[in-house]
């Protein structure tokens, strides 16, 4: 049983770790093309923040160190 919550943690970890990284990056993109006032950038940042409160909340609780994301 705790295998496998760890394992799906890690996972769970992982995809949000990977989905805030794509958003950064796209936000990115968009910025350099001069389009941070368009509803595509605002709702980027929107969810980039809903992503950075979930890391976080891991990092407060323990369990991510600073460095790993």
């Amino acid at each position: 049983m705790n295998e496998t919550r760890l394992e799906a943690f890690e996972k769970m970890l992982a995809a949000v770790q990977a989905e805030y990284a794509g958003i950064v990056s796209k936000m990115e993109e968009l910025k350099g093309e001069g389009k941070v006032k368009t509803v595509t950038y605002k709702q980027l940042m929107a969810r980039r923040l809903t992503y950075q409160n979930m890391l976080s909340l891991y990092e407060i609780y323990g369990l991510i160190s600073t460095d790993s994301q």
